[in-house]
């Protein structure tokens, strides 16, 4: 468990259910093993259902019997009419990471295994997601909410599957909770899960998804040095602005220089997430074709060429700079 380098103690994500509950003993194995002190669970009644929080107070239950110390954390407020899964999710690691903050873990543990690396990487095929999004799941990752920057996610159970850990758990006479709406199908997760005895039948089991999903990962990661490496050419702080060379960003291969260029409008901006792919696109185009003019606006920040006293770069140096006012922000 300690390979993953993280600070302990860490906190476990606890929702009684099998993989998050086989998850929760075997950190507490480790951590006794190290002569550590045990995660803390972190249980989250979403209260979308009646019986949320009884499922909640067993998972706190469980954990308690395996000498945790356990918190459940409860939502606020209506039930959302749509977005469930998104509203749920975002609730789920609001609650959780307000805790760790307050409390000084850094850390969050989830139950994430082989088979929801697989079952992403199909959601996010179907809703056409590129080479990011198809890429699988890190096993540490930065906090899924951008306002908890300084927490981390780790998922240590990604290359195993889900039913090895079913038998780790009657192995051990633990019971473990089913959530019913793991298996309606209003929600797409569900629907693909429900697919997946098909698939495999077909020969695309869950570890072959999840073999495709880390080779995509692996190209990603090349792709991210690539684009460093560009940034590192082509780009030149200067306070709150970075001056850029429009040739060496041009030169690069279109996905780096894509890349290189959504990195510096999010750097600048402080935009937790890339620009809409189609305004970049008209961006880096009229920057290749010459056709930039006075300069355009995107993502929160100007772009436009750069006065002859701050060309760094030669006559074709661009500069970068946060908009003074987001109201009325668009790309031109």
């Amino acid at each position: 468990m300690d390979e993953l380098g993280t600070p302990w103690p860490g906190a476990v994500a606890l929702s009684g259910g099998g993989d998050s509950l086989a998850l929760m003993h075997l950190l507490a194995d480790w951590a006794r093993a190290k002569g550590l002190a045990p995660p803390v669970a972190l249980i989250v009644d979403h209260a979308l259902r009646k019986e949320s929080a009884a499922e909640a107070r067993k998972a706190a239950g469980f954990a308690r019997k395996a000498g945790l110390v356990a918190h459940i954390l409860t939502r606020k407020g209506p039930v959302p009419k749509s977005g469930i899964e998104a509203a749920a999710r975002d609730a789920r690691y609001s609650l959780m990471g307000n805790w760790m903050r307050r409390h000084d873990i850094a850390t969050l543990y989830v139950g994430h295994t082989l088979d929801d690396q697989a079952e992403t990487f199909l959601l996010r095929l179907g809703r056409g997601s590129g080479l990011d999004g198809l890429s699988a799941m890190r096993a540490l990752a930065p906090f899924p909410l951008s306002d908890f920057a300084n927490l981390n996610l780790a998922r240590p159970l990604l290359r195993t599957a889900r039913a090895g850990l079913r038998d780790f758990l009657k192995q051990r006479d633990q019971v473990w909770l089913e959530d019913p709406m793991n298996s309606e199908a209003r929600f797409a997760r569900s629907r693909i899960r429900g697919l997946m005895p098909a698939l495999e039948a077909a020969g695309l089991s869950p570890s072959r998804i999840a073999d495709a999903a880390a080779h995509l990962a692996r190209a990603r990661a090349a792709l991210e040095l690539a684009t460093e490496a560009v940034i590192a050419r082509a780009a030149k702080a200067e306070g709150a602005r970075v001056l850029l060379d429009a040739g060496a960003l041009m030169a690069a291969p279109r996905e780096v220089g894509l890349r290189a260029l959504a990195g510096l409008l999010m750097a600048v901006s402080g935009e937790p997430y890339r620009p809409r792919f189609d305004a970049l696109e008209r961006l880096f185009d009229s920057i290749d074709n010459g056709k930039l003019g006075r300069g355009a606006t995107l993502h929160g920040c100007r772009l436009f060429p750069a006065p002859r006293a701050s060309q760094a770069f030669g006559a074709k140096t661009l500069v970068l700079v946060r908009e003074s006012s987001r109201s009325g922000q668009k790309s031109r």
